[in-house]
């Protein structure tokens, strides 16, 4: 089970012919996979949230490598359930921004255009709470009987991202954590080999994130999502959160290892020095971010046409902006690496679960 990234992501095998479990808000079908016929029983999903487009693009890679010549080791050791996007519509309503150029994707363009759905009507926490839960999005319905059909799992990775970060970031089952100390140790090694620093903070269980080491996290649970929200007095978005994809899958039997990859379009450095809360740099970092996006997207507003000179006061804007991030050191983190590092969360995870069955 030790593929390399290169071979995954080179692939130009066809992509098989999906299945359409079902149809967006919008009505564009989503489509799983489901390839293999292996003991072990895995479950991926990409595209819960609109603006982070890796976990996609990476499980297009793998479907077609999966079904091809190359994958038949993969389809001897596991069945894989996949949904490489649950979620067209955020893709088509961000698709302005998320085509990489040179291998990364571009932080003005991100800033400017990005689209995320409010908390509470985001795909990842919108999971039918049981077969009579009628009020889920349809996204969330399709998943659901999909998933059904293939049930129990061993292993179900959500494959996230992070707009910024100090690099890599992984969430865990916390119920699984004494069981990944290999596991933990050898991503650790790989991430720090190529390079990079783990993303560390301390949020003390806020929405369910209680971190067990460095750059490793429980991953959030609804519940806390939603006793967030009532604390803040906010029971309206707080009523509207149902059971994340790990939970959902979890309810459907067995006691499968959950895992949320959480790999940055962007690397800010110094996050995690003083883990806080708050982290001093992460707020400043944050401070920072909130700037740049609201002058560029004033700036854009003005680019319509309604004042005179107001292109050339965008493009200046946007300039400055660049030259600002260059200037704090923010860089891009390339495509290539967040794939590896989602790929080696996956073929760990298929070790840990492996060695339990």
């Amino acid at each position: 089970m030790a593929a390399a990234i290169d071979r995954i992501i080179g692939c130009d095998d066809p992509r098989p012919p999906g299945e359409e479990i079902g149809r967006s808000r919008g009505g564009r079908p989503i489509l799983a996979y489901t390839i293999g016929s292996g003991p072990l029983r895995v479950s991926l999903i990409g595209g819960c949230h609109a603006d982070e487009p890796v976990g996609p693009r990476f499980l297009d890679h793998l479907v077609r490598y999966l079904a091809g010549p190359a994958g038949a080791e993969l389809r001897t050791a596991a069945t894989w359930s996949v949904i490489p996007h649950v979620n067209p519509d955020g893709a088509r309503a961000n698709a302005v921004w998320q085509t990489p150029g040179a291998g990364c994707y571009d932080f003005v363009a991100c800033l400017r255009h990005r689209v995320r759905e409010l908390p509470g009507d985001d795909i990842e926490f919108g999971f039918p709470a049981g077969d009579g839960d009628d009020g889920a999005r349809p996204e969330n319905r399709a998943a659901w009987d999909f998933w059904r059909a293939g049930a129990p799992y061993h292993l179900h990775v959500s494959m996230h991202g992070m707009s910024v970060a100090a690099g890599p970031y992984f969430l865990i089952e916390r119920s699984w954590w004494r069981r990944c100390s290999e596991m933990t140790a050898a991503l650790t090694h790989e991430v720090e080999e190529a390079g990079y620093a783990l993303h560390d903070v301390e949020r003390h269980g806020e929405k369910g994130f209680h971190r067990l080491g460095r750059g490793f996290c429980s991953r959030p649970d609804s519940r806390a999502m939603r006793r967030h929200f009532l604390d803040l007095g906010d029971s309206k978005t707080a009523a509207r959160f149902r059971p994340s994809s790990m939970e959902a899958v979890r309810a459907l039997g067995g006691d499968p290892l959950t895992l949320v990859t959480e790999m940055p379009l962007f690397i800010t450095p110094g996050v995690g020095a003083e883990l806080g809360p708050p982290d001093p740099v992460l707020t400043k970092w944050r401070e920072r971010i909130a700037g740049w996006e609201a002058r560029l997207r004033e700036a854009g507003k003005r680019d319509l046409g309604v004042a005179a000179g107001a292109e050339e006061n965008a493009v200046r804007q946007e300039r400055a902006v660049r030259e600002e991030m260059a200037a704090a050191g923010l860089t891009a983190m390339p495509v290539r690496d967040q794939m590896r590092f989602q790929w080696s969360f996956i073929r760990v995870g298929l070790k840990v679960v492996g060695a339990e069955i």
